[in-house]
C-alpha cells in the first residue's frame, strides 16, 4: 500500500475529544493492550497528530503520529498498528516468521506468500481469514510487516503452505516508515522456550558435534534454515546482497514474482542503498544509455523535456520508473546543469523559458565506456518505441471524419456498392453522387454547370416546398444540398478540397471560378448522412465510432476562496492516460492534481489541476503530445503571460 510516494492532504493536532474517542477504538480493537500500554500508543498530553493522505492508487488513508512517527493508520475504518508501534509491542499481533532475503520483496509491494513462511516445530499460530497479522524475520522477533491473512492456519497447512498466505499492508523501509524518523529495524531476541530456542536444544542433544551446537554470541535457529543462512549473524541477515548464494529458501519463492526465488538479482543487491542513491544511479544509466544508443547527431537540437520522455524514460528497465524529486539533483535541469559542467553535452535556452540540448560530445570518456545493460541490449528493436514499464510510446492518432449512409439517401448511393449503414469518406461520398449523375445520364446538354433532377435526387435532396418547382441543380448546389445544414457554420474550415467541381462542370460554357470563395462549398457531416469519424492509433486496427469526435475540453471553474482550477476532459479519446497527464502537469507546476471520474460516465475521467494551468497545458499537448488545435477546446482561457505593472 505504501510502496510508493503518497500524497498529503492534510496535517492537523488531533482534539481533545477526537484523541479520547481513538484511544477507545484503539482499545477495542487491541484488548491485549494494558492501560499503560495504551497511554503509549495514543498518549494524553504529548503530542499527536492526524495525518490524511492518499496512496499512490487513490486509496484514501488516515495515519495517527505519535511523536513525529506514524503509530496508527486507518483505512476504510479500520485501525492498523505500524512498525514503530508494533517494534514497542512486539506481542500485539500473531507473529510469522520468513526468510531474511524475502523482505526486500514486500517493501517492493508484492503479498506474502505461504513457502516462504518458516514454520516452526511447535507449530504455526492459530488465525482465522481476515487476521490482522504481523511478519518477522528468522532470528528476530521485530516485525517487518503487517498484513492480512487470506487463510486459517488449518487452510494453510491443508494446501501444504503454498498459495497466498497475508496481504501485505505496510512494511518496514516503506513510505510510510520513510514518514517517520527512519529508525533502523531493532533487533529483539527470542524469548526462552519459543520454538526457534527448543529446536535448537533438541539439535544441540541429538547432535553431538562442534557443528550442531549454538554458540552464546550466534541467535537461536530454526531446523529448516540452510546451513549457509543458518550461521550468519542479524546484521548479515539483513543484507540481501548477502544471502542465499548456494541455497534457497524455497522452491516456489516467498512472494508473487515468478522470479522472487533469485536471490542473486542484481536489483535485490542494490536495495541495499538509499531510495535517493537508487534513483541517482537510474538517472545516470537511462542519460548515458539513451545517450550512446538513442540520440542521434541529426535530431539535435532536442528539447530537455522530450529528450527525458522519448528518450530516458525509455531506457528504463522493466519495473523501474525515473521520478526526479526522489533523486539528489531535485530537478532535471540541475543534473543537466552538472552534466554540462563535465562537458558531456550543451544545453542552450533556444528560445524563451525552453531549454534544449544542441551539443552532445559522444566521445567523451563517460559515454564511450558506459556498458549498456544486457537486459537493454537483449531486447528486441521494436522495444525501442517502449516508455517506462513497458508502456508504448505516445504517437497522435489520424482522425478522418466519415459518413454513414442512411435510409433516405440509400437509393443514391445504391449504384456504386453502397447500402444502408457503409461508411464513406468524403471522397468516396463526391465520388457516388458524380457516379449516379453520370450513370443516369443527368448532365444537362446545353449546360454541363446544371444537373437534371431526377425522382431519386428530388427525394433525397430537395425539401416538400420545392420538390415542384426546381427541376435542376447546379453542380455546386448538389453536392452542397448533400451536406448538412446544420453544420455549415461550425465546419467551415474544411473546405472544396475534398469536394471539387467535377470535370463536367469545368468543361462548361458558364463554369465557375474555382479560386471564388462562394464556390467553395465545406465538406461537413451530412444531414442525410449520419456522421462518424474514424480514429486509427499507432500499431492498432482504426476503430469507427458513431458522430463527431468530442475535442478535449479545458474549462476553468471557481472553487471555495476564490481559486481556480483547470479541468480537463476527453482525453481518453485520443488515447491519452488522464493518470499520467495529471502526473506530468503536477511535476511542471508544482500543484495538486487529482483524476476523478467524469460525471455520467463510468469509463471516462477528467483531470482536475489547482489554478489556470491552460498555458502549461497547451504547451504539453500542443508540443509534446502534437495534437492538432482544432481538436482542443478552451485554450482561449489561457491566463495573459504580460507583466504586472
Amino acid at each position: 500500500m505504501f510502496a510508493k510516494a503518497f500524497r498529503v492532504k492534510s496535517n492537523t493536532a488531533v482534539k481533545g475529544s477526537d484523541r479520547r474517542k481513538l484511544r477507545a477504538d484503539v482499545a477495542a480493537t487491541f484488548p491485549t493492550l494494558s492501560a499503560e500500554q495504551l497511554s503509549k500508543v495514543v498518549p494524553n498530553k504529548e503530542e499527536l497528530n492526524v495525518i490524511k493522505l492518499y496512496t499512490h492508487k487513490g486509496d484514501a488513508v488516515t495515519v495517527y503520529a505519535n511523536s513525529r512517527n506514524p503509530a496508527l493508520f486507518e483505512v476504510e475504518k479500520t485501525l492498523y498498528p505500524t512498525v514503530y508501534t508494533l517494534w514497542a509491542h512486539p506481542d500485539l499481533l500473531p507473529a510469522f516468521t520468513t526468510w531474511p532475503p524475502v523482505l526486500h520483496k514486500l517493501v517492493g509491494g508484492a503479498d506474502l506468500m505461504l513457502p516462504g513462511v518458516v514454520v516452526p516445530s511447535a507449530g504455526l499460530p492459530q488465525i482465522d481469514p481476515g487476521t490482522l497479522c504481523a511478519i518477522t524475520l528468522v532470528g528476530n522477533r521485530a516485525p517487518v510487516a503487517v498484513g492480512v491473512s487470506t487463510m486459517s492456519t488449518v487452510e494453510m497447512l491443508a494446501a501444504g503452505m503454498k498459495g497466498k498466505g497475508f496481504t501485505v499492508l505496510h512494511t518496514y523501509m516503506d513510505q510510510l516508515w520513510s514518514f517517520g524518523d527512519k529508525t533502523c529495524l531493532p533487533t529483539i531476541l527470542s524469548l526462552e522456550g519459543e520454538p526457534g530456542t527448543e529446536h535448537a536444544e533438541e539439535e544441540e542433544q541429538d547432535d553431538k558435534s562442534e557443528e550442531g551446537k549454538v554458540s552464546e554470541n550466534s541467535l537461536p535457529v530454526d531446523s529448516s534454515l540452510p546451513t549457509d543462512i543458518g550461521n550468519m549473524s542479524l546484521n548479515e541477515t539483513m543484507e540481501g546482497a548477502e544471502v542465499g548464494g548456494n541455497e534457497e529458501p524455497s522452491e516456489d519463492g516467498a512472494a508473487e514474482s515468478v522470479e522472487e526465488g533469485n536471490l542473486d538479482d542484481p536489483q535485490v543487491l542494490e536495495d541495499s542503498r538509499s531510495p535517493q542513491e537508487q534513483m541517482d544511479a537510474l538517472l545516470h544509466q537511462c542519460f548515458f544509455h539513451s545517450l550512446k544508443c538513442k540520440v542521434k547527431k541529426s535530431e539535435l537540437p532536442l528539447l530537455t523535456s522530450t529528450f527525458l520522455r522519448n528518450y530516458m524514460f525509455s531506457c528504463c528497465p522493466k519495473g523501474q520508473q525515473i521520478d526526479i524529486k526522489k533523486s539528489s539533483y531535485k530537478k532535471f535541469s540541475k543534473f543537466l546543469q552538472l552534466m554540462q559542467q563535465q562537458k558531456i553535452l550543451q544545453v542552450k535556452e533556444l528560445s524563451k523559458g525552453v531549454e534544449s540540448i544542441v551539443d552532445v560530445d559522444w566521445r567523451h570518456v563517460s559515454i564511450r565506456s558506459f556498458v549498456v545493460p544486457e537486459i537493454a541490449s537483449s531486447e528486441s528493436p521494436a522495444q525501442d518505441s517502449k516508455g517506462a514499464d513497458g508502456e508504448q510510446l505516445y504517437h497522435p492518432p489520424e482522425i478522418i471524419p466519415l459518413y454513414g449512409v442512411s435510409s433516405k439517401m440509400a437509393p443514391l448511393f445504391q449504384e456504386s456498392g453502397y447500402k444502408k449503414g457503409s461508411t464513406l469518406s468524403s471522397s468516396e461520398v463526391r465520388s457516388a453522387v458524380i457516379n449516379y449523375v453520370k450513370i443516369n445520364e443527368l448532365v444537362e446538354e446545353t449546360n454541363k454547370n446544371f444537373v437534371k433532377v431526377d425522382p431519386i435526387l428530388c427525394d433525397c435532396l430537395l425539401n416538400k416546398s420545392e420538390q415542384n418547382e426546381i427541376s435542376k441543380l447546379k453542380w455546386d448546389d448538389l453536392l452542397s444540398r448533400v451536406c448538412d445544414k446544420k453544420m455549415k457554420k461550425k465546419k467551415s474550415w474544411f473546405l472544396y478540397a475534398a469536394f471539387p467541381y467535377p470535370k463536367e462542370a469545368q468543361s462548361g460554357l458558364q463554369s465557375p471560378s474555382l479560386s471564388s470563395p462562394h464556390n467553395r462549398h465545406p465538406v461537413r457531416c451530412l444531414d442525410q448522412l449520419q456522421p462518424f469519424h474514424q480514429v486509427t492509433f499507432a500499431g492498432h486496427e482504426p476503430i469507427v465510432r458513431k458522430g463527431n469526435i468530442d475535442p478535449i475540453d479545458i474549462t476553468i471553474a471557481q472553487r471555495s476562496s476564490n481559486k481556480k482550477v483547470t479541468i480537463i476532459k476527453n482525453l481518453e479519446l485520443y488515447g491519452l492516460d488522464p493518470q499520467a497527464v495529471a502526473n506530468i502537469l503536477q511535476q511542471k507546476v508544482q500543484a495538486s492534481a487529482t483524476v476523478t471520474t467524469l460525471p455520467g460516465t463510468k469509463d471516462r475521467a477528467q483531470v482536475q489541476i489547482q489554478g489556470n494551468q491552460i498555458n502549461h497545458l497547451a504547451k504539453l499537448l500542443l508540443e509534446d503530445y502534437q495534437i492538432h488545435r482544432k481538436y482542443i477546446q478552451g485554450l482561449e482561457k489561457a491566463p495573459k503571460t504580460g507583466r504586472k505593472k
